[in-house]
């Protein structure tokens, strides 16, 4: 009869555990799909929501507590309700810490308790309890979160590429365990463009960072409604000069997010360095007549430097001199056996420095913006000098946000090595790494 009373009574203590599961769940699930039934004017009020929400079921839970208070399994699912909420919670991390300390194995403690240590900013404390909870059980949460951490740890330039290249390595596991996991898929996206910036900016990498953004939003609705994806997809966005793509993310983030600054903040420089660049564009930066005339007239071949040597190997590997060709005479894409020759009639900082801007006028005036990608912050060119740019690729921007529009003509160019500036090549110093800002960590 007393084994049969004692049976009785851990399966009222399971069953008591599990309605106490689904209401954590289901706070987690209110949070992560806000926007099934709040409009996204409603943003602003999301957080205070979902404080009301954690605090009702805290209340729930601590009615409980006489009854579970040694009990892992309940200080994991208090520990859970009171991390719901952004920012690092003392109260979570000891009851976490306490979980561990009961059931080693409970995995979901680990990771749980790993983002606390990750929130308050001890990543190895972090990695160690996502590392120790995969030696437990192979899990996507873990693999996902310690993608994350891998990407912040510091250390010298080879010790963080490697971090990075790690980071994708769990992110792509994490996917093989569950391919219709939108989250999964973000942070498989956010891995690829760490790996872009940190080496060399590969195409590739680019594409495939879109396309985990595009099947995130496509395997889970909730994802179209994370500011950080569309924050980080801007990013990129810009970097690719796709402009328009760029200022409609940033904007998407922000109203999301109505707290966090950046993303606004990003939207209104892109508009600033749009117009500015365009005003300039349009009065090829205020220098006219005469000294136009003047700085034309002694634009010759000299100017080409070693484009012009029989010798010379241009960027897409071709040996031989290069053709000058007008601007109006370039076609849109690459322009193999081209260079395009001009003088520098402005030069124009972006407030982020992804990229240095400056305004080419050929001889024949006519006059387009050059973006010049990796550079070093000491270096830039100077009104009046000589640039050629060897096999250019040229851009037609035609860009429409809200109430205003732009349209210019654009030559990119990936690094000022690539550039002959006033008849010579650019020395190594003229490079330097491009540095973005995108929230990497966010889940």
């Amino acid at each position: 009869m007393a084994d049969g009373e004692g049976r009785e009574t851990a399966a009222n203590d399971r069953d008591g555990l599990q309605s106490l599961k689904a209401l954590v769940d289901e706070l987690y699930r209110f949070r992560d799909h806000y926007f099934d039934t709040h409009a996204v004017e409603d943003a602003g009020r999301k957080q205070g929501d979902v404080a009301q929400e954690m605090e009702r079921t805290l209340k729930r839970l601590e009615e409980e507590e006489d009854r579970y208070r040694h009990d892992a399994a309940f200080l994991l699912l208090k520990g859970r309700a009171l991390s719901v909420s952004p920012g690092f919670s003392a109260a979570a991390e000891a009851l976490l810490s306490r979980a561990v300390k009961l059931q080693p194995e409970l995995v979901p403690a680990w990771n749980c308790l790993g983002e606390q240590y990750w929130r308050k900013g001890d990543l190895n404390g972090a990695k160690t309890c996502f590392t120790g909870a995969l030696q437990h059980c192979k899990n996507k949460e873990s693999l996902r979160s310690l993608s994350m951490v891998l990407r912040q740890l510091p250390g010298r330039p080879e010790e963080r590429e490697a971090h990075v290249v790690k980071s994708l390595d769990c992110a792509r596991q994490a996917l093989q365990l569950d391919i219709t996991d939108g989250t999964s898929w973000y942070i498989l996206g956010n891995a690829y463009i760490s790996l872009f910036f940190s080496s060399g900016q590969t195409p590739q990498l680019s594409q495939q960072a879109l396309s985990a953004y595009t099947q995130a939003e496509k395997v889970d609705s909730t994802a179209s409604s994370n500011p950080d994806l569309h924050f980080n997809r801007a990013t990129l966005y810009q970097y690719e000069e796709m402009f328009g793509a760029a200022l409609a993310g940033f904007c998407r983030a922000g109203a999301l997010d109505p707290g966090w600054s950046e993303p606004a903040q990003r939207e209104k420089q892109l508009l600033e360095y749009l117009e500015r660049l365009t005003t300039l564009l349009g009065n090829k930066g205020k220098v006219r007549g005469k000294k136009l005339q003047s700085m034309l007239a002694s634009l010759g071949p000299a100017a080409l430097g070693p484009c012009s040597g029989p010798q010379y190997r241009s960027p897409s590997g071709r040996v031989g001199s290069l053709e000058t060709r007008s601007i109006s005479g370039l076609s849109l894409g690459p322009n193999p056996g081209a260079a395009a020759l001009g003088r520098v009639v402005f030069s124009l900082a972006s407030a982020d420095r992804m990229s240095f801007t400056f305004g080419l006028v050929d001889s024949e005036g006519s006059c387009c913006a050059v973006m010049v990608y990796n550079s070093a912050d000491s270096w830039g060119v100077l009104i009046g000098d000589a640039v050629a740019i060897p096999e250019p690729q040229l851009r037609l921007h035609s860009i429409s946000h809200k109430d205003q529009s732009f349209e210019f003509r654009s030559i990119r160019v990936d690094s000022p090595l690539l550039l002959i500036v006033n008849g010579k090549k650019q020395g190594a110093a003229s490079q330097s790494v491009a540095s973005v800002t995108y929230t990497p960590q966010s889940d």
